[in-house]
């Protein structure tokens, strides 16, 4: 056994989460290929081991998979967001039963900080089964688990767990052999390693790295002066150094993006208008939920690239505000203040987003000259209120009246599952003769 105070992570993984969830309130769709769309129902951004193993690329347009659909019966199905988070969150709500520091990587995987555990359990590998255990018993969903001394061991630990059989889904790196160890790392490609993206992967490729044991066995001060400090920490991390920190607390975002291609084609201004609007509304709620106000909204449009018949346009602009807030009025007016310079009129929009920029905390910026430009208390309050009214009743109950009621260019989900854990009018039904 590893020694208890020694660093330990563990990297949980939900295997295919989307199309596990899905699964997960519908059996049949097991041992079925199954492809989970992106928005307006356009690419796959989720599939089963079926579907990949009949070569459907991540991203994949779902226009493009017609012929192999009917050919194999693959289900495509629309996203289901408000599914997949709520699941999400109840796998976290499991993990924090087994160590109080979790960090929330992404809706699909989390670290879990293993220290000071090492005497509740036989071994790492006992631990990481246990986990698997019990989130399969309570939501039905599969995961991997990966543990190490670094936080990049544990996730090249989950991904050895997922791609080599013999581990049954828990690989523990943190007591293994060196020998082993290296058997393994010599057949994995550097790509996998945490961090390393394509560009920086065909550059070390170039070098003669190419497996993450050659990455790992690499001069950490010789790929700081290549490729800077954070490359040099990766290789620490390899080496069983742990470097990076358990997040905890995710850091509040510096920059906040909102964005959809329509269901439909858009027109008009007003149609435009009401869209960045809507976005706005989701960027702004975003903003006040991590206690931060934003000092400029970029707003822009484009056409759809891919209908090279159609006259092509793209275009943004960025608008500044004067005194940094978290209004959502404020800042829907500067964004549509935006949108009326860069509206053409002629094309056919597919898309339109905002992004809001220099953010930072709330209440740490001075005052300015005039009173009249310094953010209102009524704004605060109307803000809260709009809030709370919102988190009661259901998401845009209150919303800006330049949203519109009823827009046609709502993104299209044709396919959606039912959101069986959070509404009320859609939970799953038993019928008994």
């Amino acid at each position: 056994m590893a020694d208890p105070r020694a660093q330990l992570f563990a990297l949980v993984d939900v295997n295919n989460m989307y199309v596990s969830c899905e699964r997960a309130f519908n059996p049949r769709l097991r041992d079925r290929p199954v492809v989970v769309l992106s928005n307006n129902d356009g690419c796959a951004v989720a599939r089963s081991n079926e579907v990949k193993a009949l070569g459907v690329k991540m991203g994949q347009p779902w226009f493009q998979m017609q012929d192999l659909a009917r050919q194999h019966g693959i289900v495509g199905l629309s996203s289901n967001y408000t599914l997949y988070a709520d699941m999400s969150n109840r796998i976290m709500t499991i993990l924090r039963t087994y160590s109080p520091n979790v960090e929330v990587y992404s809706i699909d995987e989390s670290f879990v900080s293993l220290n000071g555990m090492g005497g509740l359990w036989e071994s790492p590998t006992a631990m990481g089964q246990h986990m698997r255990a019990k989130i399969l018993q309570w939501t039905t969903l599969p995961v991997c688990v990966g543990v190490g001394a670094s936080k990049t061991l544990a996730k090249l630990g989950n991904h050895i767990a997922k791609k080599f059989p013999l581990f049954d889904s828990v690989c523990d790196l943190s007591t293994m052999s060196a020998a082993r160890m290296r058997w393994l790392f010599v057949r994995i490609d550097v790509g996998e390693v945490w961090g390393v993206g394509r560009r920086i992967g065909d550059k070390l490729r170039a070098m003669g790295i190419n497996t993450v044991q050659d990455l790992k066995d690499a001069e950490p001060r010789d790929m700081r002066s290549r490729f800077g400090v954070v490359m040099e920490r990766t290789c620490q991390e390899l080496r069983g150094l742990s470097c990076l920190d358990l997040e905890e607390v995710a850091p509040p975002r510096k920059e906040i993006v909102s964005s959809k291609s329509f269901g439909s084609m858009v027109h008009t201004f007003d149609e435009l208008a009401e869209a960045v609007t809507a976005y706005v509304t989701r960027a702004a709620e975003k903003l006040r939920g991590q206690g931060s106000v934003c000092g400029a909204v970029n707003v822009f449009v484009q056409t759809n690239r891919f209908r090279t018949d159609d006259l092509q346009y793209s275009n943004g602009l960025t608008v500044p505000i004067i005194v940094p807030t978290d209004d959502t009025r404020v800042l829907a007016g500067a964004a549509l203040h935006g949108l009326e310079r860069i509206y053409l009129e002629g094309f056919r929009y597919k898309k339109a987003g905002v992004q809001l920029m220099d953010i930072s905390p709330r209440g740490t910026l001075q005052g300015v000259l005039f009173d009249e430009a310094r953010p209102r208390e009524s704004g605060i309050k109307v803000m809260a209120a709009l809030d709370a009214l919102n988190q009661r009743f259901g998401r845009d109950s209150v919303t800006l009246a330049s949203a519109g009621l009823a827009p046609r260019w709502a993104m299209r989900s044709e396919n959606r599952t039912p959101r069986y854990t959070t509404r009320w009018d859609e939970l799953p039904r038993a019928l008994a003769n």
